[in-house]
């Protein structure tokens, strides 16, 4: 296997810690995984602006769209870029500020008991080769440190925020992701 979860940690990433976090509740099981959906500013793809948003240092004369956000306080566990790129800023035993208002399965408050994964890249486009093969490798490892998360509680931002958020969006595949989830270990159930 190409991750581990050690200690919160991937193994093999990049890691920039982001304050804007805290802890789970008390005796929360960590059972659910959201993919999500990043570029900053929206359609642009690289550059600092992920970092320096997650940290609360997004410059607001960098884009005209920054002074929309500059306020929000926001992460997610990782990042991966579209070249296949991780960054973790958030440990998985901590909750990241990811999902927002938000339910799944009748359980309100989703980043509670969550792992949160952002793709580089817009509802309305298509993902990369690169991001689907990682995601499918960071995700096996989050399956075997974290086992209450199977297939059917993999779920994208807009299934647990409907009507507000809508990504991953249409561009994402998710046949392609299970099937790469598949290949490394073994069919799962649901979704």
């Amino acid at each position: 296997m190409k991750y581990q979860v050690q200690s919160g940690w991937l193994s093999g990433v990049r890691r920039v810690a982001s304050p804007h976090c805290n802890a789970r509740p008390d005796n929360t099981e960590v059972d659910l995984l959201v993919i999500h959906s990043i570029s900053l500013p929206p359609g642009q793809y690289g550059g600092p602006y992920i970092d320096e948003f997650f940290l609360g240092h997004l410059d607001i004369d960098a884009h005209p769209y920054f002074s929309e956000i500059a306020t929000l306080r926001v992460s997610a566990h990782l990042v991966i870029d579209r070249t296949g790129r991780v960054t973790q800023y958030v440990p998985f035993d901590a909750r990241a500020w990811h999902a927002g208002q938000s339910m799944f399965c009748g359980r309100e408050n989703c980043n509670d008991f969550s792992i949160g994964i952002e793709l580089e890249g817009l509802e309305t486009d298509t993902y990369t080769p690169a991001q689907y093969e990682t995601l499918a490798e960071v995700t096996q490892a989050i399956l075997e440190a974290y086992p209450a998360i199977d297939r059917s509680r993999i779920t994208g931002h807009s299934d647990i925020a409907p009507g507000r958020k809508l990504d991953p969006g249409p561009g994402f595949d998710w046949d392609l992701y299970f099937n790469k989830l598949d290949q490394l270990t073994g069919p799962t159930s649901g979704k």
